[in-house]
């Protein structure tokens, strides 16, 4: 059986305070742990990940991206989703973390928010 891999490409603060944070791979029982500990380091006022190549989402993948959620939210940081998949919206929408995490069609729209 493959290994579960995730992939964050994260991107620099170009002084406006946005930092982009590309996902690749799966976000799933097996990766949460590196992700959760990677991006609660991250210190940017705005965070937007870009779900774009992520190619599976599971329950410990909301549930990594709720804890997050709530982590910024309570030391003054956002967090914002954009470039969402099919199966990624599907399992956000049944979660009814859509309703919680703003969501975004592009990663410029999302930025483009924040400033």
């Amino acid at each position: 059986m493959e290994n579960a891999k995730l992939e964050l490409q994260q991107g620099q603060d170009s002084g406006t305070g946005n930092v982009v944070t590309r996902l690749d791979g799966k976000l799933s029982l097996e990766t949460v742990n590196s992700f959760i500990q990677t991006m609660r380091q991250e210190q940017a006022k705005h965070l937007v990940l870009d779900m774009s190549g992520l190619s599976f989402l599971d329950s410990s993948g909301v549930g990594a991206l709720v804890s997050l959620f709530v982590t910024r939210t309570h030391t003054g940081k956002t967090l914002a989703l954009a470039n969402l998949t099919k199966q990624t919206i599907a399992v956000l929408q049944v979660s009814g973390l859509v309703k919680l995490i703003p969501t975004y069609p592009t990663v410029e729209a999302a930025v483009n928010a924040r400033e």
